[in-house]
């Protein structure tokens, strides 16, 4: 299905005009952000071999996705900032947080306690968890400038590498799609196992503290 959504959208990006494929960009790299489910990240790579091909240039397109990224990721950022309180409480109440994952909201939170600025900046690079720590960032009040420059220098970097790879590989793009997806299973795998770890020591400090106290 995804696949099949990712032809038709190529099909119809290559018929179009230059300057319209730029902000057909800017609107892929600002609602992955905002729907999850959409694939944005192959779509841009698709969009570094458009820039090897002439069809559109790499420096244009690579401002557009990056400024549609930090857009993207502090849009969420703001439901957070002002609407958290209630999201927490009522989160059905909200259309589109059904596509991000709100039970990790307070592992997120104990991330930024540990690492700071440091979860916004690697948020591209943590597919999957990417809603949710913007939403997390707001929902915790994250210095704005912080979190702008955070999430600027994580949308640089990302971004920067989808569009060189597919600059770089062009006509195979496609395979870009490939490693991502395995690259987003180890991510996950590891979210896993770090919170089984961290679950694992907090319950077995918990039964030697109670052994302690017998």
């Amino acid at each position: 299905m995804e696949q099949q959504v990712i032809n038709d959208a190529v099909h119809w990006i290559e018929t179009l005009p230059a300057f319209s494929i730029y902000l057909v960009f800017f609107a892929v790299a600002y609602l992955e952000n905002i729907v999850p489910p959409i694939p944005g990240d192959i779509l841009v790579a698709f969009g570094g071999y458009l820039a090897a091909t002439s069809v559109i240039y790499f420096i244009p397109v690579y401002i557009f996705t990056v400024v549609a990224s930090v857009a993207g990721f502090m849009s969420i950022y703001w439901l957070g900032f002002y609407w958290g309180e209630q999201i927490e409480n009522n989160p059905n109440r909200y259309w589109l947080l059904r596509f991000i994952p709100l039970k990790y909201i307070n592992k997120v939170r104990g991330w930024m306690d540990r690492w700071g600025q440091g979860v916004i900046v690697a948020n591209r690079f943590l597919s999957g968890a990417r809603s949710v720590i913007s939403l997390t960032a707001g929902i915790s009040k994250t210095r704005i400038t912080q979190t702008i420059l955070g999430s600027t220098i994580s949308s640089l970097l990302w971004n920067a590498i989808l569009l060189t790879l597919g600059y770089i590989v062009q006509k195979n793009w496609k395979i870009i799609g490939h490693y991502l997806s395995v690259y987003s299973r180890i991510i996950l795998g590891l979210i896993i196992l770090f919170i089984a770890v961290r679950l694992g020591i907090y319950f077995y400090k918990k039964r030697n503290h109670s052994s302690v106290k017998e």
